[in-house]
């Protein structure tokens, strides 16, 4: 079996540790033969230690979501996008009354 031995993983503000020797105890009390135990136990502690630098932190996430819209803003941006697109049906609605009387000028109907 492996030597007791602890991996601290993470960095200094989020330790935790993984102790290999349990691991692998468990793994053979569970009815893993030794080999497999300790494969999966070396596999598993790998996986542990690599890549922590790239786990985002609770800081990393609150300066993403700072720039991000509030509900408010999002409420204010749809009452303005409702209040141009009013503006546009009422050009619209003119501007075809407008070509509609143009029609009727235009075939003497009025």
């Amino acid at each position: 079996p492996l030597p007791a031995r602890s991996r601290s993983t993470g960095n200094a503000m989020n330790t935790a540790t993984f102790d290999t020797y349990a691991a692998v105890k468990a793994l053979r009390e569970a009815g893993a033969d030794e080999g497999m135990a300790e494969a999966i136990v070396n596999t598993a502690s790998a996986a542990a230690g690599a890549g922590h630098d790239e786990l985002a932190t609770k800081a990393d996430l609150r300066t993403a979501i700072e720039p991000l819209a509030t509900k408010a803003d999002l409420n204010a941006a749809i009452a303005s996008v409702r209040a141009e697109l009013g503006t546009i049906r009422w050009s619209i609605g003119l501007l075809a009354a407008f070509m509609f009387a143009i029609g009727l000028r235009v075939f003497g109907i009025l």
